[in-house]
């Protein structure tokens, strides 16, 4: 058996997963059907948001100095749920990545991030001053 939180709605369900020698599922605790969804859904396909820092550069290639009143990293995030075991390859590819300044909230940096559906975006504007 397995217990999970369900986070799909502000009741947090106390879920119990229980699977029976023929492989049937069974989900008890959830007040709603929701419950049941995220319970399969987390034991078969687990998916996260992923939220990184990613360097930033001035428009000439150079990293704001210690005394410019610019961040040094630029928030980003993936656009929905991203699939759970693919995660650290993707927090390398965001390691190794730089984000142009100035930015715009939205604005896409990487694509259909390891061949997923999902997009990683910026998720704060930055002007230059």
């Amino acid at each position: 058996m397995r217990e999970l939180i369900c986070i799909t709605c502000p009741m947090g369900c106390h879920l119990a997963v229980d699977t029976d020698e023929a492989g049937e599922m069974r989900v008890t605790g959830n007040r709603c059907v929701r419950g049941e969804q995220y319970a399969r859904e987390e034991m078969f396909n687990p998916k996260r948001v992923v939220t990184f820092t990613c360097a930033a550069v001035l428009p000439d290639g150079r990293a704001p100095g210690p005394d410019s009143s610019l961040p040094r990293r630029v928030p980003v995030r993936t656009t929905s749920a991203f699939p759970k075991e693919k995660i650290p390859e993707l927090l390398e590819v965001l390691r190794s990545m730089t984000v142009r300044l100035p930015t715009v909230r939205g604005t896409v940096v990487l694509p259909k991030a390891l061949g997923t559906e999902v997009d990683v975006a910026i998720s704060r504007s930055v002007a230059l001053k």
